[in-house]
């Protein structure tokens, strides 16, 4: 009888095990199901063809961050009265190579509002799309770019006719500037142009040299084959 009872008692054990179990099971199950598909992305690694969408922060040659799309280093640093633009997140297909110079990319402006674009040359956006392949949601990383030096050398008399006063101007000043993929239209005033920031990096009696090159940027995978955009 004793063997029997310990064997009975047993069974209880076991049975109540079981059954905790098979509700800890359900509550888990229910959370899952109420997180929808979405928590599959915390294990999904981004590979070449896939549509990724992108946070990022890029910054000039002095190291300051010069556009972003992470709304607390814009507010942070926007508060601090420092310039700042503030962007719209980008869409890369990693191993699709950008066909054009430039990409355009929606900036803020208090007075104009989503109304202007800042241009991202096609390096810089070939460099994300290669750097997000094998990163996951939520996974930040340093992009150091390439051909960072991006020099161009304005004379007093194009500064001139471009209502530009150079007297004003001094080495490590920014300087935005209208850009184009178009540069042959650009001259006649016919084509789109986008923002760009460049630093002036030498002055003299007869111009200056403005190097319009980034050095680096950090990204952020924020989506990864999105359902929707």
């Amino acid at each position: 009888m004793g063997d029997k009872k310990q064997k009975e008692a047993m069974m209880k054990k076991v049975k109540q095990v079981l059954v905790i179990g098979a509700c800890v099971l359900f509550v888990v199950l229910m959370i899952i199901s109420g997180m929808g598909s979405g928590w599959l992305t915390m294990f999904t690694v981004v590979k070449p063809g896939d549509k990724v969408i992108v946070d990022y922060t890029f910054y000039d040659i002095s190291g300051n961050p010069l556009l972003t799309t992470n709304q607390q280093t814009y507010t942070q640093l926007a508060g601090q009265g420092k310039s700042i633009l503030f962007g719209r997140q980008l869409s890369v297909t990693p191993g699709v190579n950008l066909t054009k110079s430039l990409y355009p990319v929606q900036i803020y402006s208090s007075d104009s509002g989503w109304s202007q674009s800042f241009a991202i040359f096609g390096m810089e956006y070939d460099a994300i799309g290669q750097n997000v392949i094998g990163m996951k949601t939520g996974d930040r990383k340093r992009v150091v770019l390439p051909n960072t030096s991006l020099t161009q050398s304005w004379s007093r008399e194009t500064l001139i006719r471009n209502n530009v006063s150079m007297d004003l101007m001094n080495v490590g000043d920014s300087l935005a500037m209208g850009v184009s993929d178009k540069p042959q239209e650009m001259a006649s005033n016919s084509s789109v142009t986008y923002t760009r920031i460049g630093e002036i990096t030498s002055k003299s009696a007869d111009g200056i040299v403005i190097d319009f090159g980034y050095p680096y940027m950090d990204i952020t995978v924020t989506a990864i084959n999105p359902t929707s955009s």
